[in-house]
This record gives C-alpha cells, sequence and structure tokens, in this order.
C-alpha cells in the first residue's frame, strides 16, 4: 500500500507552492522510509520548478538535499535501523550495471540516473524530492550522517558538499597546493572550508570584497576580486581553480592564473556557451575540466570528512510559507548561504 504525505508542490512552471499531498511507494525489500527534518534549497531546484532546463515534470515536489531519520525499513534493508540520522542527495537509483556505477560513480550512470525529483523510476512512476515530511529511498542511494554533524546544516552538503568536495579531491586539493574558489555562495563557502580542512593554501575570487570577512572565517588564506588587474596579477599562481558561479567569466584571464599543469573545474552552470583560446591551455599544459557531484561512496566519504572537521553549511532555516520568498532571494543572491526548510511546517 502507498504511503500518503503532506508536501510542497508547484502546479506548473512558475507557479507558487502549494500545500498538498503525494504518494510515496509502499516500502519493499530494501527500502527506507525516512522522517524528513530538512530539506536544502538549491539553485538548481528553482531551474526546475520554473522549467528552464528544458521540459520538467508537473505537479513537482522539489529537493534534493534531503536530512531526517529512518521511521521504517524493509525486511531486507542491512545498512539502516529506525532511528538511524540519514540523508538523500540528487539521485535515488541508477542502472548498477555499467561501467560508472560499476566504479561508484553512479552520477556518471551510462543510461542516466533516477534524479531524485523531476524524474521517473525504471516503471515510469515519477520521483517528488525532499519539500516534503517523507521519502522511501533505497537503502544504496541512502547515506549516513554522522553524529558530528547537526541534520539541518547536513542537508546542504548533500549537493552543495559533494559538488565541491568531489573535484578538489579528484585534482589533489591538499598540503603544498594553491586552491582558487570563483564566487562565495552556496556552493563556494563550502568549497573554502573543505579546501581549508584538506590543507590547500585558498583565494577566494569574487565580484566583490563584500563577504571577504566571511570567507576569512571559513578558511581562506586571500580573498580577491575578479577584475582584470588583480586577474593579471595572480597569473602562475593556482594549482586548481574551482569555478561555482553561473555567471560568464573571462575564461582565458582565469586560465592564465594556473600554474603549469593547473585545471580550472566548472560546477557551477552558466547560462551561455564560454569561449577561451586554445593557447591558454596550450601555454602551460593546462586543463579545463568540468565535474558533478558525487557518487554514493564519495558522498559518503564526504559526509564523514566534514563531520571529522566539524563543517557545516551556513544555513537560514526557513518555514514552508517562506519558500516562494526564499527562491527570490536566491535569484537576487541574498542568502548567506543556504535556505534550509523545517519540514515540521509543512502540515501547516
Amino acid at each position: 500500500m502507498s504511503i500518503t504525505v503532506p508536501a510542497l508542490v508547484t502546479a506548473s512552471a512558475g507557479a507558487a507552492f502549494e500545500r498538498a499531498t503525494v504518494e510515496r511507494r509502499e516500502i519493499g525489500e530494501h527500502d527506507v522510509l525516512i522522517d524528513i527534518a530538512y530539506a536544502g534549497i538549491c539553485h538548481s531546484d528553482i531551474h526546475q520548478a520554473r522549467e528552464e532546463w528544458g521540459t520538467a515534470i508537473f505537479p513537482m515536489v522539489p529537493g534534493h538535499e534531503i536530512a531526517g531519520v529512518v521511521a521504517a525499513v524493509g525486511p531486507g534493508v542491512t545498512r539502516y535501523r529506525v532511528g538511524d540520522r540519514v540523508g538523500v542527495g540528487c539521485f535515488v537509483d541508477s542502472c548498477r550495471e555499467c561501467e560508472a556505477c560499476v566504479a561508484g560513480e553512479e552520477q556518471f550512470c551510462s543510461r542516466g540516473n533516477v534524479q531524485t525529483y523531476n524524474g521517473r523510476y525504471a516503471d515510469g512512476s515519477v520521483t517528488y524530492g525532499g519539500y516534503s515530511t517523507q521519502i522511501v529511498v533505497d537503502e544504496n542511494y541512502v547515506l549516513g550522517i554522522p553524529e558530528g554533524i547537526s541534520l539541518d546544516v547536513a542537508a546542504p552538503l548533500l549537493c552543495a558538499g559533494i559538488t565541491t568536495y568531489s573535484p578538489l579531491k579528484h585534482w589533489g586539493a591538499g598540503p603544498g597546493t594553491k586552491v582558487a574558489v570563483v564566487g562565495m555562495g552556496g556552493l563556494g563557502h563550502l568549497g573554502v572550508k573543505i579546501a581549508h580542512a584538506l590543507g590547500a593554501e585558498v583565494t577566494v575570487i569574487s565580484h566583490t570584497l563584500s563577504k571577504k570577512d566571511d570567507g576569512l572565517r571559513f578558511g581562506a588564506d586571500h580573498y580577491e576580486t575578479g577584475d582584470r588587474d588583480t586577474l593579471r596579477r595572480l597569473r602562475g599562481a593556482f594549482d586548481l581553480i574551482i569555478n561555482t558561479v553561473s555567471a560568464d567569466l573571462p575564461v582565458d584571464a582565469y586560465l592564465r592564473t594556473l600554474k603549469l599543469d593547473g585545471t580550472m573545474v566548472f560546477v557551477g552552470a552558466p547560462e551561455n556557451k564560454q569561449s577561451f583560446h586554445a593557447f591558454s591551455l596550450i601555454g602551460g599544459r593546462r586543463r579545463l575540466a568540468g565535474s558533478n557531484i558525487g557518487g554514493i561512496r564519495e558522498t559518503q566519504e564526504m559526509l564523514d570528512f566534514c563531520a571529522q572537521h566539524g563543517i557545516g553549511a551556513e544555513i537560514e532555516t526557513i518555514t514552508a510559507d517562506d519558500v516562494d520568498k526564499a527562491y527570490e532571494r536566491v535569484v537576487a543572491s541574498d542568502v548567506r548561504y543556504r535556505f534550509v526548510i523545517d519540514t515540521a511546517t509543512i502540515p501547516g
């Protein structure tokens, strides 16, 4: 028998959120029923709820930064027990057979992973996300949240945290490396914290100095603006650049701030095509790359790392009544640094 749960639902592209109910599937052999405590608001929620990334599925319940507590488990579940603190990130299933899935890189599943919301399972049923009071997820796609992190500040780690942790680890951020984090928003502030905890020398490059005090408090060693003169002064300074912004950038100028064999990684997604000259890469054997969240194994590694180092998101907790206003504030960059919905307010 399916489970009926309260949720925040948007009926069409750009429509205001309304309280309603959605159906969760019956708890299967390997399923975990989670009482959701907090759901983070990611900018991608806004893009999809406003149908800015192509055709979307409505009605929609966004949310892929989910933190809560296990309420029930299926008879075959071995990883979790009732009462465990858990999270769910950007996807809730994958083919489990392709090269990427076998390697623990389910985010790159060759058949396409099943998104936590605005997606479909293999049987065609629609996925609904974390702006809700409960969710049913296969245990293989559930993450354990260590005791060292409170659930509210852990929720954004399930997207923003892994989005920055994965490229920092993959491209070797650590002692003796110099890392630049471009942007100091929901992604960037966690990138700074994580890069610092990994032991790198961290520089924030932002369009203004308005968040400088925050950046230094989060662990940045230097805080710069991205104007032409500054980028010229920083030529050859960095081993790795993590670009977290969705704005257009002078890519060549940033590439020239890399050392020999340095890498610039895009984790933000600008609307427009970005251009660069090949000589900006050729001249220093530099690389231009992209990264997309992380697999289940790496996401668990990230959560354990953050608990060990006391890292959580900087959040503003809101009620269900505040979500529409929060969307406008995210678009206006008026949040430091992540909104988190207290889902106990959803039933109304």
